[in-house]
């Protein structure tokens, strides 16, 4: 036990001075070390001279460890990391093919063994960056922009969290939910095309003004491939390069109305969203299956189990408000709400609701700085609770109903250069997994106290 504490004790340690101790001795403090927006420079003039050409590449490192010292599934701690790499082309520049441009971003996942949310068992992931440890190809795409670029077409892997259900005031928070928010990734195949998956697919883009946008896409609906059968779909997809639509269509859709996004806007920033996804695959009913011998209607908790009982399809409507509230200069504070529904008898989540405030620069002297206070709610089918009523009627007590899972989050991104941002981080998890039994006793899994910390560091 000792050496274990030594041993994340010297991780995070490592996590928080890294950069410092390796910028200190590869660069002359004449150099503009802590000026410059990326660690390693200009390359000699090289990074520069790419970007004249077209071509933008992007090196990060985040790493970061998560404590659980009371609650969730077990106590613990866990260190995950993840290396990107991403390289933009603009064609007009490189070649002279007038608004087109391509892109291409692969990630490098590692851990010590185990991720947070081995230890917390939640819907809502408390990291945004736990997954399989591999190195996965994720986005990789074409896109060419007609009539000024108010119109657009990307074609190739996709990841639908880039451009939908988003929220700058939301991006301050760790947890995933406040990103791919579980609407999507408990209830759409395979958690959707979101981090660490993307799907195959075509986005088009309308801009007929400079406030409102539609965003229309169609991908594969289940990015881990077709027939898996890994408890871990990733498992089913370890590199990110099955390029073949699976698990039939998903559509969606979403209309934008923004003001005053830039950082030299007079007026308070805000957007509005309203979206709506459809998915054309069997879905399988939460509650019920079917007897294969008589054909009769059976609840999941008999014994046999019987077979699925498939509903043809699968959509859910959402909502995103995201409203600047102050603006002093480079300081202000915003809020956010977002909020989707989906049908109960085919979906974990029935309904979802969250919301925040963040502060960008909330002390004089620190303009670059983010704190960011966030809640999520997660009510869970109504479906699944009949399913646990029923397993409660044939095997007796004691066995927990369903009902929801609610986050709340607290976390403090520091600059410390424009490459380096460290970033405690708090989160109490009432319920993870909407209150269901915990695999090595009958109680229901404890509410989650989650602390850490998170370096991002870009190269």
């Amino acid at each position: 036990m000792i050496g274990g504490r030594r041993t994340w004790r010297g991780l995070i340690l490592a996590l928080l001075v890294g950069p410092f101790v390796f910028a200190a001795q590869s660069a002359p403090a004449q150099d503009g070390l802590w000026q410059r927006d990326k660690l390693t420079g200009d390359w000699g003039g090289t990074r520069s001279a790419l970007e004249a050409r077209g071509i933008v590449v992007g090196i990060a490192y985040i790493g970061e460890t998560f404590t659980v010292p009371h609650g969730g599934l077990r106590s613990g701690s866990a260190y995950v990391g993840r290396a990107e790499g991403v390289i933009n082309t603009d064609l007009e520049k490189l070649v002279g093919w007038k608004g087109a441009s391509t892109h291409v971003r692969a990630f490098q996942f590692h851990n010590a063994g185990r991720l947070t949310n081995d230890l917390v068992g939640a819907h809502a992931d408390p990291s945004n960056i736990d997954a399989l440890a591999t190195t996965r190809l994720y986005t990789a795409w074409f896109q060419q922009n007609f009539y000024n670029d108010a119109v657009s077409v990307r074609a190739g892997m996709l990841a639908a969290d880039d451009e939908f259900f988003t929220s700058t005031t939301a991006g301050g928070l760790i947890n995933n939910t406040f990103g791919w928010a579980t609407p999507f990734s408990a209830n759409i195949r395979s958690g959707g095309p979101a981090s660490p998956f993307t799907a195959p697919g075509v986005r088009l883009a309308l801009k007929p003004t400079n406030e409102i946008a539609f965003l229309a896409a169609v991908m594969g609906g289940d990015p881990a491939g077709r027939n898996c059968t890994e408890d871990d779909p990733q498992l089913c997809n370890r590199h990110g390069t099955k390029f073949r639509p699976a698990g039939g269509a998903l559509w969606m859709g979403e209309l934008q109305y923004v003001v005053n996004q830039g950082e030299q806007a007079a007026g308070l920033a805000a957007a509005y969203k309203i979206g709506v996804w459809y998915a054309t695959d069997r879905y399988a009913d939460q509650r019920f299956g079917v007897d294969p011998a008589t054909g009769a209607i059976l609840s999941l908790a008999t014994d046999p189990a019987p077979e699925p009982l498939f509903h043809e399809r699968n959509w859910g409507l959402y909502g995103v408000i995201d409203q600047m509230l102050w603006r002093a200069g480079e300081r202000s504070a915003s809020v956010f709400v977002r909020a989707g529904m989906a049908p109960s008898d085919r979906n974990t989540v029935a309904w979802y609701v969250d919301g925040g405030i963040g502060f960008k620069g909330p002390f004089a002297g620190r303009p670059n700085d983010l704190l960011t206070l966030g809640f999520a709610h997660s009510r869970l089918s109504g479906r699944l609770a009949d399913l646990d009523r029923d397993t409660l009627a044939l095997n007796g007590p004691p066995y927990p109903i369903r009902s929801a899972e609610t986050v709340f989050e607290a976390s403090y991104s520091v600059q410390l250069a424009p490459w380096w941002t460290v970033q405690p981080d708090v989160q109490y998890i009432v319920r993870p997994g909407g209150n269901v039994p915990h695999p090595d006793t009958d109680e229901p899994v404890r509410n989650a106290f989650i602390v850490g910390v998170r370096s991002s560091v870009n190269f």
